[in-house]
């Protein structure tokens, strides 16, 4: 059941202190039965403190955060529910920093916690391919060469090159959703796997008209508009709509983050998707939604390990 809320003030008498945060993420993580997170056995006893559980097959003690993105953490749950909402509700998103000073941890710990949610955000598996109309474009990220030091410049690194930037690709359903995705390249082959992977065959398919996408006809209503001069609409061809997710994406990098490593570069368009995604939601629905796909654990060692 969604929580009432559409506002911080709201979802805080929502959940006013830790054990209706527990009990909450309890409902969620057990709405099928409850279970053992270390062998899976449905024998489970609940102590009296409502807050631990023992298998009773295995015989381990253990609580509800156990499998989840909170396992090992000793920031309250509640504190927890707070940078959910802030993380959610931000149209751009909110920084280690300021989320740090919100919630009242340090800009570390804020950054961790920033990072768990993001992994958390990830969507596990597509239900079902994006149909009708949509949209695909791709778009760079990274600083401009014309604004480094002459001396710092890379020399042929212009236009679709990935020398100095990160390539990302969009793929949005028309009043629908985004699936956003860090790419090695924008090649014919990754452009062409990545639409056969997410777009029901026969669907209306609109881009640009860059090479990378030529060939698309062979299996969908592709069309096609050409930004080199100056044609952005042609009846119900255009880009618009993805362009319009790229344009909240780069603010949220150019206004809150201000920098991001390619390492991490998925999980912000990540975080950027799931709030998309809910955009015409209340702000309860993305909080729900993001805590009920909570199972997994981002480790710090895997963080900040080199790859």
């Amino acid at each position: 059941m969604l929580p009432a809320f559409k506002s911080l003030t709201q979802m805080m008498a929502r959940f006013p202190d830790e054990q209706s945060c527990i009990d909450h993420l309890t409902a969620i993580h057990w709405r099928n039965g409850a279970f053992c997170p270390h062998c899976g056995s449905v024998k489970v006893y609940t102590f009296k403190d409502r807050r631990t559980h023992k298998c009773g097959d295995c015989h381990q003690k253990f609580s509800i955060k156990v499998g989840t993105v909170f396992e090992d953490s000793h920031i309250p749950l509640r504190k927890w529910f707070l940078a959910i909402y802030l993380i959610t509700s931000h149209k751009k998103g909110i920084s280690s920093i300021q989320l740090g000073k919100d919630i009242g941890v340090t800009q570390k710990t804020a950054w961790f916690m920033n990072h768990r949610l993001r992994e958390a955000a990830k969507t596990k598996a597509f239900a079902a391919p994006l149909k009708s109309t949509v949209e695909v474009d791709e778009t760079y990220v990274g600083g401009k060469e014309k604004n480094k030091h002459q001396n710092r410049r890379t020399p042929g690194s212009q236009g679709h090159n990935t020398k100095t930037k990160a390539a990302v690709v969009a793929i949005v359903q028309r009043r629908g959703q985004v699936r956003a995705f860090h790419v090695q390249d924008s090649t014919q082959r990754t452009l062409h796997g990545l639409v056969e992977q997410n777009v029901a065959l026969g669907a209306k398919v609109n881009t640009d008209q860059y090479i990378g996408y030529h060939g698309l006809s062979a299996f969908y209503l592709h069309g096609s508009v050409n930004h080199v001069n100056g044609e952005y609409v042609v009846g119900d061809t255009h880009t618009n709509t993805v362009e319009g997710f790229f344009s909240v994406f780069k603010r949220s990098i150019f206004g809150i983050y201000h920098q991001v490593s390619k390492k991490h570069l998925q999980r912000y368009l990540d975080e950027t998707t799931l709030r998309y995604n809910h955009r015409a939601e209340d702000n309860g629905v993305g909080f729900v939604s993001l805590i009920e796909n909570c199972k997994g654990r981002l480790t710090y060692k895997r963080l900040v390990a080199n790859e």
